[in-house]
C-alpha cells in the first residue's frame, strides 16, 4: 500500500541547467511556496488508524504497574501496546544503546514513552491514552550535572553517571610540568538548553506489508542507522522493515534519534493497518534531544605582547537522561576547545553526565557552540586585561595552514583565521544610533539609556564524522537516453532536510556527464547508506559519491564512443549533450552513443581516514576537514529595560567551493540567526527536571524582526582533499554568531555577561553613559 500525498521527495526532476558553482533553483522550492509539497505529516492511507504515545509525567520514578484494560475497552481503539508488545530489543541508541522504546520499570525524564495506543482517529487515541493507568513511586530527580558526578549522588544509570570524559593534554601539560604565564584571565561561563525549533514536528506513516514486514515513511536524517534500531526492536529480518524518506520540516540534530519510527511499526504490525503519528508541539519539544548545556570553567595565560601560553579547561555537559549522540559531542567539545588558535601547552577535561533532565544530543555546532563562547570570552577578557584591540589579539594568536589544533592535528588544508577576522574587522560599521530610543522597542525610552557595542568572534569545527568512525556515502549514476535526449539519473539515500542536497547531486551530475536533464531519486534502507544530513557533510561525501560514479560513467561513454566512431583515444568529454573530443570540438551526439543501452554505475566514496583520540592525552589526527566562521556584532542595548536590538551582522567564511552561492548564503543566513536566538532569547527552562516552556509562544525563537541585515564575505580557498575543494558550511555560522552577539552586549554594557542566552535581568537597571563599554 502506498500512501496518499501531495508531490514529495521520490523523484525530483531537475531540468533547468546549472552546473557546480551556479546558483541553480531547487527543485523542491515551488512545491514548498505553493503549499503542495508532502511532508511527513501530510501522508495519509486508505484504512489508516491514528497512533498517539502515553508519556510520563515525572522526571524520574518507578513504574509500579500499568493497567491497559479501560484504554482497551474504548470503542475505537484497536490496540494499547507496553515494554511487553515489543518483540526485539526493547532498547535503542545511536551511539550507545540504553534508551528503551517502552519503559519497562523506571523512567529517568519528563516525556519517557510509557505505553502506545492506536485508533480510529487522533482523539480517540489521546483519549485512550489518557485511560491508561500507571501507578508510579515518584523519586527526586538528579537536575545538577555537577552534583551528578559526586558520589552521594544517585544514579540514572546503573554505570554511574559519567557518561564520557575526554581528557586533552598538550605540551607541559601532557609531561605533568606546570603551567604558568606572565598574565592570567579565568572565567566560568554557561550555555543553556537551545532546542531546534523546527516547524514540522515528528511524524510518520507505518503501513503493514502483505509479506508480514512494515515499510515506514518518516522524516528523519538518516535513514540506515534509524533501520537498525528498528529493526532490532521489532525482532524482524533486515529485509522485511523498510524506510523511506518522508518530506522533512526542518532537522538541525534532533531527527538524528528515534522517536515515532518504532512506535508506529508495532501498531501497525498489531493492527494490521496503516498507522500515522504526528506528534503535538508539546510533545514534540519532550520527545527530541537538545542542545547540551554547558558550564565551563576556563583559563588563558599569555605573554605580555598577547602570546597565547596556555589554556586550562574544565567543561561539563548536561546529556540528560539518555547517551543519543552525547559521547561524540564530548569529542568534538575537547577537540574545539582551544579555539583556533596557537596553543603550546594545554590542560582540558570534558565530561558529559546523566541527569533526569530532558535528553541532549545533536543539534547545529554540536558542542563548538559551547566551547567557542567560553574561549571566545575568555579571548575579550584577556584583551581587556593586556589593553589590546581584541581582534589584533585574535589574529596574533590565529592557526593557519600547517598549525597544530588542540588534538595535536596538522592542519593540511587553508586555515584563513585571521583573514576571516580582518574582513569582519575592516567591514563600514552601520550608521550611528537614531537620537531616540524608541527603535529599540514600543517603549517610553527617548535613548538616553541606549548603548551601542561591537563584539567579534572566531570559531572552528570539523566537518563530517571522526574519531575513526568510517564515514561514506554510497551513490548510483545512470546516463540513458529518452526520446533522443541524454539524461542523468542520480540514487542516493541522503536525507534532503531543507539544506540543498538534492539540488547538489544534480549539479555535479550536470558537470560531470554534460547533460541538462538530472533526475534525482531517493533511495531507501535498501539502498547503500549515505551517511546521516550532519555534521556539514552531505556535499563533500554525497558529493564526493556521485562525482566518483558519474566519473566512472563518464569513462565507460567515452570508451563507447571510440568503439562506434572507431578512433580509439578521440573522444575526451561531454558537453551540451554530446562527446567531444580534443578542444571541445563536438564528435557525435550522447544519445546516438547510448542507444538503448544505459551506463550505470554505483560507488561507496569514503574520505581519508580518521582515527581515535588518545584516552589520555586527546591527540589524534580525528578530523578529516575543519570549517571556519568569523562574526562581527553590532548591537544597541538599552540599559535601564534590558533590551537589546541587534542592529548588523558581518560574517567572513572560507567554503573551499561555493558550488550552489545562493544556497550557501541561506545557509550562512539560517545558521547566524539560530546563533543569535541562543545568544538573545532561545533558551529550555526547566525546574526539578520539568520543562517550563514547551512551546513556541514560550520558547521564543528570532522572528523577521528580529534578524539584522547581515553582510557575508565568502572565501573560496580548495581544499585539495576534497571534492571540487569544498568545504562544509552548514554549521560554522552557528558556531560563533552567539559568541559575537553576546561580546557586542558586552561591549555595551561593560558587564562579564558570563552566561546565554541573555536575559533582561542580565542586563536592565543599569546606569551607563553612552560608549563606556570596552571597545
Amino acid at each position: 500500500m502506498t500512501p496518499n500525498a501531495p508531490d514529495s521527495y521520490a523523484a525530483t526532476s531537475c531540468r533547468t541547467p546549472g552546473t557546480v558553482g551556479d546558483s541553480a533553483p531547487r527543485p523542491d522550492g515551488p512545491l514548498k511556496v505553493r503549499g503542495a509539497f508532502a511532508y511527513s505529516s501530510d501522508l495519509e492511507a486508505e484504512d489508516m488508524l491514528w497512533g498517539t504515545t502515553l508519556r510520563s509525567p515525572h522526571p524520574r520514578a518507578r513504574i509500579l504497574s500499568v493497567d491497559t484494560a479501560a484504554a482497551l475497552a474504548l470503542p475505537g481503539v484497536h490496540a494499547v501496546l507496553t515494554h511487553r508488545d515489543v518483540p526485539g530489543r526493547n532498547l535503542h541508541g545511536s551511539m550507545v544503546v540504553d534508551q528503551p522504546v517502552l519503559a519497562v520499570d523506571t523512567v529517568r525524564y519528563e516525556g519517557e514513552p510509557v505505553a502506545v495506543v492506536a485508533a480510529e482517529d487522533p482523539e480517540t487515541a489521546r483519549r485512550a491514552a489518557e485511560l491508561v493507568r500507571v501507578a508510579y513511586e515518584v523519586l527526586p530527580p538528579v537536575t545538577d550535572a555537577e552534583a551528578a558526578l559526586t558520589p552521594d549522588s544517585p544514579a540514572v544509570h546503573d554505570g554511574g553517571n559519567l557518561l564520557r570524559h575526554v581528557p586533552l593534554r598538550r605540551g607541559r601539560a601532557a609531561r605533568g610540568e606546570p603551567l604558568t604565564a606572565d598574565v592570567v584571565v579565568r572565567g566560568v561561563y554557561e550555555v543553556g538548553m537551545q532546542d531546534q525549533a523546527f516547524l514540522g514536528p515528528e511524524s510518520g506513516l507505518a503501513v503493514p506489508d502483505p509479506d508480514g514486514g512494515v515499510s515506514l515513511h518518516v522524516a528523519t536524517q538518516w535513514l540506515h542507522v534509524d533501520h537498525d534500531q528498528v529493526v532490532a526492536a521489532l525482532g524482524l529480518p533486515r529485509e522485511k522493515v523498510r524506510l523511506h524518506l518522508a518530506g522533512v520540516g526542518g532537522a538541525f540534530g534532533a531527527r538524528e534519534d528515534l522517536s515515532m519510527h518504532a512506535h508506529a511499526c508495532l501498531l501497525a504490525l498489531r493492527t494490521g493497518r496503516p498507522v500515522k503519528m504526528c506528534y503535538t508541539r508539546e510533545e514534540s519539544f519532550v520527545g527530541h534531544v537538545h542542545r547540551h548545556p554547558a558550564k565551563m570553567a576556563y583559563e588563558h595565560g599569555a605573554t605580555r605582547d598577547g602570546r597565547l601560553v596556555y589554556v586550562k579547561a574544565s567543561i561539563v555537559l548536561d546529556g540528560g537522561a539518555y547517551s543519543s549522540s552525547s559521547p561524540a559531542v564530548a569529542g568534538t567539545v575537547a577537540t574545539c576547545s582551544l579555539g583556533p588558535y596557537e596553543v603550546p601547552d594545554a590542560e582540558v577535561d570534558v565530561r558529559v553526565v546523566y541527569t533526569n533532565n530532558p535528553p541532549c544530543g545533536a543539534m547545529r555546532g554540536f558542542g563548538a557552540v559551547q566551547s567557542c563562547f567560553g574561549y571566545e570570552s575568555q579571548m575579550d577578557r584577556l584583551a581587556r586585561e593586556l589593553g589590546m584591540d581584541p581582534v589584533e589579539l585574535r589574529i596574533r594568536n590565529a592557526v593557519a595552514e600547517g598549525s597544530a589544533v588542540a588534538n595535536g592535528q596538522v592542519l593540511d588544508h587553508p586555515a584563513p583565521v585571521a583573514e576571516l577576522l580582518r574582513r569582519v574587522r575592516d567591514r563600514p560599521m552601520p550608521p550611528a544610533a537614531p537620537p531616540e530610543g524608541a527603535h529599540l522597542a514600543r517603549t517610553a525610552s527617548r535613548g538616553e539609556s541606549v548603548v551601542r557595542g561591537v563584539g567579534y568572534a572566531v570559531g572552528f569545527k570539523n566537518v563530517g564524522f571522526v574519531e575513526g568512525f568510517d564515514d561514506y556515502s554510497t551513490a548510483r549514476v545512470r546516463l540513458e537516453s529518452t526520446g533522443g535526449q541524454a539524461r542523468a539519473v542520480v540514487t542516493s539515500a541522503a536525507a534532503e532536510v531543507g539544506q540543498g542536497v538534492v539540488t547538489v547531486q544534480a549539479q555535479i551530475a550536470r558537470t560531470e556527464l554534460g547533460v541538462e536533464q538530472v533526475t534525482v531519486e531517493f533511495g531507501d534502507s535498501s539502498f547503500g547508506s549515505a551517511g546521516p544530513s550532519s555534521s556539514s557533510r552531505q556535499t563533500y561525501v554525497t558529493g564526493g559519491a556521485v562525482k566518483a560514479a558519474a566519473e566512472a560513467v563518464r569513462a565507460r561513454v567515452l570508451e563507447r564512443a571510440d568503439r562506434l566512431l572507431g578512433r580509439p583515444g578521440t573522444a575526451t568529454g561531454l558537453s551540451g549533450g554530446a562527446v567531444t573530443g580534443p578542444g571541445g570540438r563536438v564528435l557525435c551526439k550522447l544519445a546516438d552513443v547510448l542507444g538503448d543501452e544505459a551506463v550505470e554505475e554505483t560507488v561507496e566514496w569514503h574520505h581519508r581516514p580518521t582515527f581515535p583520540l588518545d584516552p589520555h592525552t586527546g591527540q589524534g589526527d580525528s578530523v578529516f576537514q575543519f570549517a571556519f566562521a568569523a562574526h562581527r556584532a553590532v548591537v544597541d542595548v538599552d540599559t535601564e529595560l534590558g533590551l537589546v536590538r541587534t542592529v548588523e551582522i558581518a560574517t567572513a567564511q572560507d567554503v573551499g567551493k561555493a558550488v550552489n552561492p545562493q544556497a550557501l548564503l541561506g545557509q550562512i543566513h539560517g545558521g547566524t540567526v539560530q546563533g543569535l536566538g541562543l545568544a538573545l532569547m532561545e533558551e529550555i527552562r526547566t525546574e526539578g527536571g520539568l520543562m517550563q516552556n514547551p512551546s513556541f509562544t514560550d520558547y521564543l525563537i528570532p522572528t523577521v524582526h528580529d534578524v539584522p541585515p547581515m553582510h557575508v564575505d565568502v572565501l573560496e580557498l580548495a581544499d585539495p582533499h576534497a571534492p571540487y575543494g569544498v568545504r562544509g558550511v552548514g554549521e560554522p555560522p552557528n558556531i560563533s554568531s552567539p559568541a559575537a552577539v553576546a561580546a557586542a552586549v558586552r561591549d555595551a554594557t561593560g558587564l562579564d555577561l558570563p552566561r546565554i542566552p541573555l536575559r533582561l535581568e542580565d542586563v536592565a537597571g543599569l546606569t551607563r553613559t553612552p560608549g563606556s563599554g570596552v571597545r
